[in-house]
């Protein structure tokens, strides 16, 4: 078999690689090109923009070219399966059609996410449908109804000559002020930030808006972000790797923040302020928690205030406040119902979710240390999953997740402990992963990246395992020896992941091929943020066309996964070379202007078989 080059180059989520020539259908292929055959699909213009029904149709191919000319364009993300984006299209296209009468004209666009992958994964949409302003191809937030008057009436304001957003409520922290903020503040916000990053612009309008928010508060809660690039000292000194890491700091202390992005306001205001315990009053409390609650209960039991462990206790819980609900009790019949004593914290379980594979309650002795209150116990063999605890609770892998109508409420809660018992009975016998029901609906999306969307089952299984590999177990009537068997393959190592991939295009011409893994060919259309880039690449490609030993290719990694962990993307662009028979072991391209001079210094530095260099001997 012959030996192979290989150039890979994650850009923005596109991945590019320098492969060797595949196979003589390639060379075949290119003599077709060169002669001008076979040239009708290239002459296709896929910038075309198309209107239905009055509102205009935007895909991964014709998003870029169409906005960048556009003061304001109003942009619907939506999924054709989605109930409630048939229930919204009458309404949207009434909305395209008031905006088109508006002085001068506002394009009303629609992008279907199931064909506009890249998109999708570049405005990170997570739900449907998502109503999305842009101001000069600038995101602004929309969160108000989805209502012909309240759209209409916020894109018209967006779209008059003189708005602009609001002023920023952020403070600017930099090593010159860093600690005297921070260390006089009782409590602040700091998000550490790259300017390149994408993760952090779409975050930026969310921020911004709690920021402004928080600093009406009465008292005030500051928000701050760090230029982590410029301020590398402040980056390395709280441990920033990645982007964007939040930080809550209280009197100069840090801790990371953990709650939804979606609402710091409310998060920071309602969990991040006060005591991080509260104090439980009457036994009823309790009672109500344990019989209606859908998450443990956490109680430390004390004589008074000043006992030593209750300040022990008050530290453990400031850390842990993101995680978990704490509660602590001075009094007798609390003390006596939880069965503790003075100096002891005590976790129970609501009682719908208690079996007898585990014990309703635990009793932790307080010590001298906040390392003490680890709740190894707080998951339950087979717990709820759901959008609210899923970071919190349910970060670990092998995850195994059944999905389902799981609900809790009067009426659905028979049939949910039904399919519930049937995982009890497999959870016990294998502790080392942990188990989780899920409602099918919140985590339709999830459901899809399994394929299991329109399974026809009533139940599904999914395995989330490491490295985010996923598993999914054939459709077919649940049943405890069904899951048995499912899980068992997966301890034995006989399941094969699914890898994420778009299809195989018929014919992948000029000089930069299209793969989806090292053996396939394979074309992803998006990478917006590469335009600089392409002219090059491009030309790169056509300098060592000929070459037999190397071939010019790319991969959209937002539609497929990378073949290899030696690949690793934490940065863009991010540029691999792998030599022949070394693809696990490539060598990252470091320094250096991204052109065609110095990626051909960097290809011929490394590659050994190269046509012109036999020639030069």
């Amino acid at each position: 078999m012959k030996k192979i080059t290989l150039l890979l180059i994650v850009l923005l989520g596109v991945t590019h690689f320098i492969l060797p020539s595949l196979c003589e259908e390639d060379a075949k292929d290119d003599s077709a090109e060169d002669l001008g055959e076979g040239d009708d699909d290239d002459d296709a213009d896929d910038t075309e923009v198309k209107e239905e029904n009055g509102v205009l149709v935007l895909t991964d191919e014709n998003f870029d070219t169409f906005i960048e000319d556009k003061d304001t364009v109003l942009v619907e993300f939506y999924a054709p399966w989605c109930g409630h984006c048939k229930q919204f299209a009458p309404e949207y296209e009434k909305i395209a059609q008031t905006l088109k009468e508006n002085d001068p004209p506002i394009p009303v666009a629609k992008v279907d996410t199931t064909k506009a992958s890249a998109l999708s994964s570049k405005f990170e949409e997570s739900g449907y449908p998502t109503i999305k302003i842009l101001k000069k191809g600038e995101l602004v937030d929309y969160d108000r109804d989805r209502s012909e008057h309240a759209i209409v009436e916020r894109v018209k304001v967006v779209a008059l000559p003189d708005w602009k957003p609001p002023s920023e409520a952020t403070l600017v922290l930099t090593k010159n002020n860093f600690d005297d903020v921070v260390n006089n503040t009782d409590i602040i916000l700091v998000e550490f930030y790259a300017p390149w990053c994408g993760h952090c612009k779409r975050l930026a309008p969310k921020y911004g808006k709690a920021a402004k928010e928080l600093s009406n508060r009465t008292p005030p809660i500051p928000l701050a972000k760090v230029d982590a690039t410029a301020e590398s000292n402040l980056a390395t000194r709280f441990g920033v790797s990645g982007y964007p890491t939040l930080k809550i700091f209280r009197k100069g202390k840090a801790f990371d923040y953990n709650g939804p992005l979606e609402m710091f306001g409310r998060s920071i205001t309602h969990y991040q302020t006060g005591p991080p315990s509260k104090q439980v009053q009457t036994l009823k409390q309790v009672q109500e928690l344990v019989r209606d609650g859908d998450d443990a209960v956490i109680v430390g039991i004390f004589s008074s205030e000043e006992d030593a462990a209750y300040e022990i206790y008050q530290e453990a819980c400031n850390s842990l406040r993101d995680d978990y609900k704490f509660m602590h009790t001075f009094k007798n019949d609390v003390t006596e119902f939880l069965k503790a004593s003075p100096g002891q914290v005590v976790m129970l379980q609501p009682e719908k979710f208690r079996s007898k594979y585990e014990l309703a309650s635990h009793s932790l002795t307080i010590k001298v240390s906040s390392e003490s209150l680890l709740f190894k116990h707080i998951l339950l063999l087979v717990g709820h999953r759901k959008q609210s605890n899923d970071a919190k609770r349910y970060t670990t892998r092998p995850l195994v997740v059944v999905y389902y109508g799981a609900d809790f409420s009067f009426d659905y809660r028979v049939a949910t402990q039904f399919w519930r018992s049937k995982v009890l009975e497999v959870a016990k016998d294998f502790p080392e992963y942990t188990f989780a029901i899920a409602d099918d609906e919140d985590y339709a999306d999830e459901l899809k990246s399994f394929g299991l969307h329109e399974s026809g089952e009533e139940v599904n299984v999914g395995i989330l395992g490491e490295g985010g590999k996923q598993y999914a177990m054939d459709p077919e009537e649940f049943d405890s020896d069904v899951l048995q068997s499912f899980v068992m393959a997966f301890k034995k190592a006989k399941l094969k992941a699914i890898v994420k991939s778009q299809p195989i295009p018929k014919s992948s011409k000029g000089p930069v091929k299209v793969v989806e893994t090292f053996d396939d060919i394979f074309y992803a259309p998006w990478c917006g943020h590469c335009k600089k880039l392409e002219p090059d690449y491009t030309a790169l490609g056509k300098k060592y066309k000929n070459e037999k030993n190397i071939v010019i290719a790319k991969m959209d990694a937002t539609a497929n996964d990378v073949p290899h962990d030696s690949y690793k993307v934490e940065g863009f662009p991010t540029i691999y070379f792998a030599p022949s028979n070394k693809k696990q072991k490539p060598v990252k391209f470091e320094g250096g202007k991204r052109d065609v001079e110095e990626l051909s210094k960097f290809v011929e530095k490394h590659a050994s078989k190269l046509t012109h260099k036999k020639d030069e001997l």
